[in-house]
């Protein structure tokens, strides 16, 4: 079987590699950024992003837009806390939620353009 998507010679070249492995950014912040995308992985945890990117909703209001309970959204909420995707403000006893930046807004624009293609 022949691969053709592979150098079929052995050829380094020595500029070109030591040019990119010094533009390449620190393991800890490709760690970060794998894990941050990691989070995105779950299904329930990107519907609260696509519902809060459309307008800040309380902890009530997405768990009747995702039709789930408030015990799993509550959860999935946290670890976008934790993973600072999302943040919060208190107004009384309501609790609600948005999207924690505009960076947020990008990744999610860029994921849903990126697969409708």
């Amino acid at each position: 079987m022949k691969i053709d998507d592979m150098c079929e010679i052995e050829c380094k070249h020595e500029d070109t590699i030591e040019e990119v492995k010094s533009e390449l950014p620190a393991d800890d912040i490709l760690l970060k950024v794998s894990e941050t995308f990691k989070v995105f992985g779950d299904l329930t945890r990107l519907k609260i992003l696509q519902a809060l990117f459309r307008r800040e909703l309380c902890v009530c209001d997405l768990t009747e837009v995702l039709e789930a309970n408030q015990s799993t959204i509550s959860h999935q909420l946290r670890i976008l806390r934790q993973n600072n995707l999302v943040k919060f403000r208190k107004e009384g006893k309501m609790a609600y939620y948005s999207l924690a930046d505009d960076h947020v807004e990008k990744i999610i624009e860029m994921g849903l353009e990126h697969a409708k293609e």
